[in-house]
């Protein structure tokens, strides 16, 4: 991989990226935004478990979100090469705000029943599959290329400071004030990015009509570029592994926080902001290296870390204890994703940017109900700590034959 750094140091401003005036308004727009997301990412595991008292029919609900992206990224991504970024923006932004407004009013009304979790989750994930890979691909447009890696890194960073302080909030907020407020919340927070993209003015040049193939030829089109470029394909093979048993969080805390710490919604909203001052934290360090480009350490070896921090963190028995090791487990996780996005983007030609990472998002939120429906298996069946130990496990034993692989495109990655 021609920019991946494994020398010194090269330290820059980590916010770079705040020069440009459309990025500018993005990001704030995002910083409000985020943190209505995971407000509402705390509270609906808890709603959900809290409905069912089951692990397993928790983890269908978070499941059903990934569905989605899992069956239709693939055809998302050539939707997003050819249409115009910011106003599909709007229409997705704008979607998210009123499905999120409709489940507050069920919950408000005291009427919400776990289907209706159900039937949410999979219209918000019919949104996302269009929405993440969209979004990761508008960075472009918004710093050009020079910055484009810190402008990746600093969207992770406006994603974990949402991630450490959203579940605190909420969990306060659901002591406090109820569940229903956490989501009124999150369906104001999606107003914020569509007014930053107001005062957005970019020059997207969607694929001429002319020039356009057919749907299922540009999906191979897509397809055989990634398999063309060994920086791409190794990094989505790791990334399959890592986003498959890593992010389960939002099924594996509840369970842990309630059966083994003993924890109430301010407790486990305390572990949520643990694993997220650890992404912060992570999503800081990548931005303020991002001048030299991903390193080889974050790609091949955090992986492995992670797999272990998982393990740690199913071994423990007291509150303090398991935030330290959340925190690790956050920092390692966040390490390796944000360096896996930026690797992707920075070896992508801009004509199939929006194909490439509907295929990482296919690969790495896709895998979300896999791990989902594993780590609620693991939980349901053999005890809370099992979803964790399982899953540290799974990486660790998974990132052998990928070492193996590894081996012999050293040379040419």
């Amino acid at each position: 991989m021609q920019n991946i750094s494994s020398g010194k140091l090269g330290l820059n401003n980590p916010f770079i990226s705040l020069s440009h005036p459309n990025f500018r308004s993005y990001f704030f727009g995002m910083c409000v935004s985020a943190i209505g997301t995971w407000m509402q990412n705390t509270a609906q595991p808890w709603l959900a478990y809290t409905l069912t008292n089951s692990a397993l029919l928790l983890s269908l609900v978070s499941a059903l979100q990934f569905v989605p992206v899992l069956l239709f990224s693939l055809f998302a991504g050539v939707l997003i090469d050819r249409l115009p970024k910011k106003k599909v923006l709007v229409v997705t932004q704008s979607c998210s705000m009123l499905i999120t407004l409709s489940l507050a009013l069920l919950v408000w009304s005291g009427k919400i029943q776990y289907w209706h979790l159900l039937i949410s989750a999979s219209l918000l994930g019919m949104v996302n599959t269009l929405d993440m890979p969209l979004r990761h691909s508008f960075f472009v447009e918004l710093v050009g290329h020079n910055d484009l890696m810190n402008a990746i890194a600093l969207n992770s960073l406006v994603f974990n400071i949402a991630r450490m302080i959203g579940p605190s909030i909420a969990g306060f907020v659901m002591g406090g004030l109820g569940i229903a407020a956490c989501f009124f919340i999150n369906a104001a927070s999606f107003g914020a990015v569509l007014v930053s993209l107001l005062f957005i003015h970019t020059s997207s040049e969607p694929v001429a009509k002319s020039e356009r193939k057919g749907v299922f030829e540009s999906i191979r089109e897509g397809l055989g570029y990634i398999r063309g470029r060994n920086a791409l394909l190794v990094t989505l093979l790791i990334t399959a592994v890592v986003s498959t048993f890593a992010p389960n969080f939002s099924v594996t805390i509840p369970v842990f926080a309630t059966q083994v710490l003993g924890q109430s919604e301010t407790g486990y909203g305390l572990l949520m902001s643990a694993m997220g001052a650890g992404a912060l934290c992570a999503a800081l360090l990548v931005a303020a290296l991002s001048k030299n480009g991903p390193r080889r350490f974050n790609l091949f070896v955090v992986p492995v870390l992670t797999g272990i921090a998982l393990v740690a963190i199913g071994l423990t028995n007291t509150f303090a204890v398991t935030c330290l090791a959340l925190v690790a487990g956050g920092f390692l996780f966040v390490s390796y994703i944000a360096s896996a996005n930026s690797n992707m983007q920075i070896h992508t030609d801009d004509r199939y940017r929006g194909r490439v990472m509907s295929v990482y998002t296919f690969i790495s939120a896709g895998s979300t109900p896999v791990g989902n429906l594993f780590v609620g298996s693991m939980d349901n069946w053999f005890g809370a700590r099992a979803g964790f130990l399982a899953s540290g496990a799974a990486i660790v034993v998974l990132m052998i034959p990928l070492y193996i692989y590894l081996y012999h495109k050293w040379e040419t990655i």
